[in-house]
C-alpha cells in the first residue's frame, strides 16, 4: 500500500509538471503573437491589468521572471548597447512605461494598449500580492526609501507581506561580500516578487544576476518608484502623467541629474523614434515587424 500511494503521488507528481511545462509552452506562444517591434526593441502588448494576472499566473506554476519596463531611455541604450539588448530580448516581460514608445506604436499602426508604469505596477502587483497571500521584497532605493515603502505598502493592502528590504551602500554590485550577502537574504525571504529600484541599465542587470538565487520570483525593475511610495520624491500630478509630461515634473526636481538625460538625449530621440515609426507606417513595415514577431 505505501508502494502504491508513493507511486500515485509521484505519478501526481509528474501530471502536475506536464500540465504547468504545457502552460509555459503556451504563455510563450501567446508572447510571441503578441509583441510589437519599436525600433528593435519587442515590447508585450498588454495592459496592467493583465501583466499583473500574467505575474500571478507565472507564480502559480512556479514559474519567474525578469520584468523589464521599457522607456524611451531604455530603447535608446537598446541601439548602441549589444550586452542590454539581449537581455531585454530575453526576458519574461516587456512592457511599455514610456508615453513616447506608446506614441510610437500607433503612430506605425501597431498600438500597444496603454502604458504600463513601473511606478504603478508596485502598487497594483502589491495590491494582488495581499489577496493572494504572495510577498514582496524591497530592493535598493535611496537611503530610507526601502523601509517608507514598506510602511506604505503594509498600511495601504493589509496582509500584504513584504518579506525583507535592503539598500546596497554603491559599488555594492563589484563587492562580492555584499553580493553575497543580498544573494542569501533573498533566498532566506522566499520573496515571490523582488521590485528592484536602482536605476537602468543596473536593475535589470542585478535582477538577471539575482534570479539564480530566486529561481521562482519575479525581479521587477521600478527606478525610483520607492522613492514615490515611500514620500521621498513627490510623483507628478495625474494629467502630467496621461499627457506624456512627467519627466518635465522630474526635470524640474532633479534638473542636474536628469538634465543631459532628457534634454540632450531624451527630446532628439524621440523625434527619431516617432519619426521612424511614420516611415513604417507609410511603408507598411510595421505591420510587416509587428507579423514578423508573431
Amino acid at each position: 500500500m505505501a508502494r502504491f500511494g508513493r507511486g500515485r503521488r509521484e505519478s501526481r507528481a509528474r501530471d502536475e509538471d506536464g500540465v504547468r511545462a504545457n502552460h509555459a509552452a503556451v504563455d510563450r506562444e501567446v508572447r510571441l503573437a503578441s509583441r510589437v517591434d519599436i525600433a528593435g526593441v519587442l515590447i508585450d502588448a498588454e495592459t496592467e491589468r493583465s501583466t499583473v494576472e500574467r505575474v500571478l499566473r507565472a507564480l502559480d506554476e512556479r514559474r519567474g521572471g525578469l520584468m523589464v519596463t521599457v522607456n524611451l531611455d531604455h530603447i535608446r541604450r537598446c541601439r548602441r548597447d549589444p550586452r542590454y539588448r539581449t537581455l531585454v530580448a530575453q526576458s519574461g516581460l516587456v512592457v511599455a512605461d514610456g508615453m513616447p514608445v506608446v506614441w510610437a506604436s500607433r503612430v506605425q499602426g501597431t498600438p500597444l494598449p496603454e502604458r504600463v508604469a513601473g511606478s504603478n505596477l508596485v502598487w497594483s502587483l502589491c495590491e494582488a500580492c495581499a489577496s493572494r497571500g504572495r510577498s514582496v521584497y524591497l530592493l535598493g532605493g535611496d537611503p530610507g526609501a526601502a523601509e517608507g515603502a514598506k510602511a506604505a505598502l503594509e498600511q495601504k493592502y493589509p496582509g500584504l507581506r513584504v518579506v525583507g528590504t535592503m539598500a546596497p551602500a554603491r559599488g555594492f554590485e563589484n563587492d562580492s561580500a555584499q553580493m553575497a550577502r543580498i544573494e542569501s537574504d533573498l533566498r532566506a525571504s522566499g520573496a515571490d516578487i523582488v521590485f528592484v529600484a536602482l536605476g537602468s541599465p543596473k536593475q535589470e542587470f542585478l535582477g538577471e544576476r539575482l534570479r539564480s538565487a530566486l529561481p521562482a520570483a519575479w525581479f521587477v525593475g521600478c527606478g525610483i518608484t520607492l522613492g514615490f511610495v515611500a514620500g521621498q520624491v513627490r510623483r507628478a500630478p495625474k494629467g502630467m502623467q496621461r499627457a506624456g509630461l512627467e519627466w518635465v515634473h522630474r526635470l524640474v526636481q532633479e534638473p542636474g541629474r536628469l538634465g543631459k538625460r532628457y534634454l540632450v538625449d531624451g527630446i532628439p530621440f524621440a523625434m527619431v523614434l516617432l519619426s521612424g515609426a511614420a516611415w513604417r507606417r507609410v511603408t507598411g513595415r510595421g505591420r510587416r515587424l509587428a507579423q514578423a514577431a508573431g
